[in-house]
């Protein structure tokens, strides 16, 4: 049986900080593949940050844009950090058309990279996994300004129980491939853990931010054979696979799709976590935490 790393939040395999470059491989199929998030999500992280007008906006590990260009029409000025060149490139192209100065993206880990200024948010979509747990919560807190917010979100897809969820599932077992978890195909409630029982608002208060709080947002979308072969393969397990396993699961999924009509329903539950570093926290205090990180 070939199994797949564990793809959940909250449970970062030790060799996360190389997986997460895997993405980049085919950063366009990524990019193509992957839905982006709800317009409700992107206005609630601006009401609950409550910026002033041209204060700059900080997102960590941007990817391709995905949550990009949803806070850039918005008119917030954004500085995006993504570790990987080809995902920044597809980045860079898909701003090309936004006026210059309202995205600045630096190539760059999030753990090794210096802010020029404090932001008054901090947002991260699909990623904040990725990063090393022992130093992202300071990191964070960092480089915000006292009071500034943190918005953490995780698109999670699934397949209705039914036939469709089922051949395809059993196509994993003939080739023996595991599901792995936090997929399309896992049977477990997505997000498996709500509000204060999540790991992530644990943490987050563990760490020092206040006035936590965690919204979802359900909406659902119908998928070719092909988009969906394709969100599948966009799964950074699926892609940590060895090519013929991979392959030969793919092309079967295909043909059992194309039977089903060559289309299916898409659900997606959307987690956001929200929280914000204390007023009372002065700029020095923060500046002087980062330093002693480096």
């Amino acid at each position: 049986m070939v199994s797949m790393p564990n793809g959940i939040p909250g449970n970062e395999p030790t060799s996360a900080g190389s997986r997460r470059h895997i993405f980049g491989d085919d950063a366009d199929q990524y990019d193509t593949a992957r839905p982006g998030y709800p317009r409700q999500l992107v206005q609630d992280v601006l009401d609950f940050s409550a910026l002033a007008a041209h204060v700059p906006a900080l997102e960590v590990g941007a990817g391709t844009g995905k949550a990009t260009l949803g806070f850039a029409r918005s008119g917030v000025p954004l500085t995006c950090v993504e570790p990987d060149v080809r995902m920044a490139r597809v980045l860079r192209r898909r701003c090309a058309h936004l006026p210059d100065g309202d995205v600045t993206i630096e190539v760059a880990d999030f753990e090794a990279w210096h802010p020029r200024r404090r932001y008054g948010l901090l947002y991260c979509a699909q990623a904040w996994h990725w990063i090393d747990p022992a130093v992202r919560w300071a990191r964070a807190r960092c480089a915000l300004v006292p009071g500034g917010a943190i918005a953490l979100f995780w698109n999670h897809w699934f397949l209705p129980c039914g036939e469709l969820a089922d051949r395809l599932t059993a196509a994993h077992a003939r080739h023996g491939v595991e599901v792995p978890p936090d997929t399309l195909l896992d049977p477990r409630p997505r997000p498996a853990r709500r509000g204060p029982e999540a790991r992530q608002w644990r943490d987050m208060t563990a760490a020092g931010f206040v006035e936590p709080d965690h919204r979802l947002y359900a909406s659902a979308h119908e998928r070719s054979t092909s988009a969906l072969i394709d969100l599948f393969t966009s799964y950074g397990g699926y892609r940590a696979l060895p090519a013929g396993p991979r392959d030969r699961v793919m092309t079967e999924m295909a043909d059992i799709v194309a039977e089903h009509g060559g289309r299916a329903r898409v659900q997606v539950i959307t987690s956001l976590f929200l929280g914000r570093t204390p007023p009372t926290a002065t700029s020095s205090q923060a500046a002087g935490a980062w330093d002693r990180q480096h």
